[in-house]
């Protein structure tokens, strides 16, 4: 495996990301949230006025990067495809649903690392949660649960999510007087926007050539053990995060007062289980959503575009988990992901005669 190239370009995203991920929070992001894709479509779907929370509004250059990079990535090594056309109803439902789960425990995935590797430790429910999760799907698509036939190729639809992020990074640089900027809250903590992008844009080409993925990575190590190079890619980043944070002096061992944290444990096992048995189902979590986004995936495109309505669902209807604990309505949504998540899977599954 070591004389493998791709083991390294995984182990090397790994490494970019866990560094990239404290580092922008050094230079100005929220505390624990250099890298978090479900804040940052909240960010974004308030920026574009998609909610009126103004601690919560900002086009995130970030997530245009993940995009864009991927995309540019994809054309130069000749891998852009545009396909698609796989159940579209459930993929939009799975990612409003997905933002559910990461607004409840506060956090995509990778912010889920990058809590962990800074000490906080109400970080364990939600990665005991995300580990369930993904056992949970595994086990789905082992007993036949299947979305939909395999995507059709050569209809086009695949540009329309670059496109419409390209539309983003001139909005993000023209300000037309329709784009909401925070002054307050989360929102006004952002590292400059050049380095933002850049990151981004390094961070999405990385990923599109490596396929790294923080639940994919879990899925291949249930599937495979140790010889998937995913684990070690998922080993490289928590190591370079955490090693990131102790010399940056943002080490901060304990349960309470931790930056974006909760200690409702159940409901942090339960929003990142709803997260991690989703994205097994639809091939992977929200970071490569928007990877394979970028690359020609309408499929994928069209949960980005179910993460930008769960991004304004999840701030206009109260559903966000705070410091304070989850609200009631966090809660309900959470129950009715799994349930959409259940129904989902009696009626995709595939009985054999």
């Amino acid at each position: 495996m070591l004389r493998d190239k791709h083991f390294w370009i995984v182990v090397g995203t790994g490494l970019l990301l866990g560094g990239c991920g404290v580092l922008l929070a050094v230079l100005g992001n929220p505390q624990n949230s250099g890298i978090c894709v479900s804040c940052f479509i909240e960010n974004s779907a308030g920026a574009l006025g998609f909610h009126d929370n103004q601690r919560m509004q900002y086009l995130r250059p970030e997530l245009i990067g993940f995009v864009l990079g991927s995309a540019a990535s994809a054309g130069l090594f000749g891998e852009f495809r545009s396909r698609g056309g796989s159940a579209p109803l459930p993929r939009l439902f799975a990612g409003i649903f997905l933002i559910v789960g990461c607004s409840v425990f506060i956090g995509c995935p990778i912010k889920l690392f990058l809590r962990l590797t800074a000490g906080d430790l109400t970080a364990v429910a939600g990665v005991a949660g995300l580990v369930a999760g993904v056992w949970a799907g595994v086990r789905s698509l082992a007993s036949g649960v299947e979305l939909g036939p395999k995507p059709i190729t050569g209809r086009g639809g695949g540009y329309l999510m670059p496109a419409f992020f390209l539309l983003l990074l001139a909005f993000l640089f023209v300000r037309p007087g329709f784009i909401i900027f925070s002054s307050q809250g989360s929102a006004a903590q952002h590292a400059p926007l050049l380095i933002a992008l850049g990151a981004g844009i390094v961070l999405g080409a990385c990923a599109q050539r490596s396929r790294f993925c923080i639940t994919g990575s879990i899925r291949d190590t249930f599937l495979m053990g140790l010889r998937t190079p995913a684990v070690w890619g998922l080993a490289a980043f928590v190591l370079t995060a955490g090693a990131a944070s102790g010399a940056a002096g943002r080490f901060n061992l304990g349960l309470y007062g931790q930056p974006g944290a909760h200690l409702d444990f159940l409901w942090s096992f339960l929003g990142m289980g709803l997260v991690g048995w989703l994205s097994v189902l639809i091939g992977g979590c929200p970071f490569r959503q928007l990877i394979k986004a970028g690359e020609g995936d309408a499929d994928a495109g069209l949960v980005v575009v179910g993460m930008f309505i769960g991004g304004a669902l999840a701030q206009s209807w109260g559903l966000a988990a705070t410091a304070a604990g989850v609200p009631l309505a966090g809660k309900v949504a959470v129950l009715a992901g799994f349930l959409f998540l259940l129904a989902g899977s009696l009626l995709a599954r595939e009985r054999s005669a």
